[in-house]
């Protein structure tokens, strides 16, 4: 169903704002990271949404394993 937002597979729709909050960074490094084709965007009218599941590879691929020395 078109209209049912479960149809989503993919994950939930997050604003950019919403994505600045939860990795605590500026709403500017959010738009850079889209630009920059780091985190995969889509383009609703003048405004970018961010599938969850995006922002979770992305996170993902970017840790770090701290290493006892």
């Amino acid at each position: 169903m078109v209209g049912d937002p479960q149809s989503f597979s993919s994950g939930n729709l997050l604003t950019v704002s919403e994505v600045a909050r939860a990795m605590r960074v500026s709403n500017m490094t959010v738009y850079r990271l889209i630009k920059g084709g780091d985190l995969p965007a889509v383009r609703v009218g003048k405004n970018y949404r961010i599938r969850e599941t995006e922002v979770e590879r992305y996170l993902a691929d970017r840790s770090v394993q701290v290493v006892d020395s």
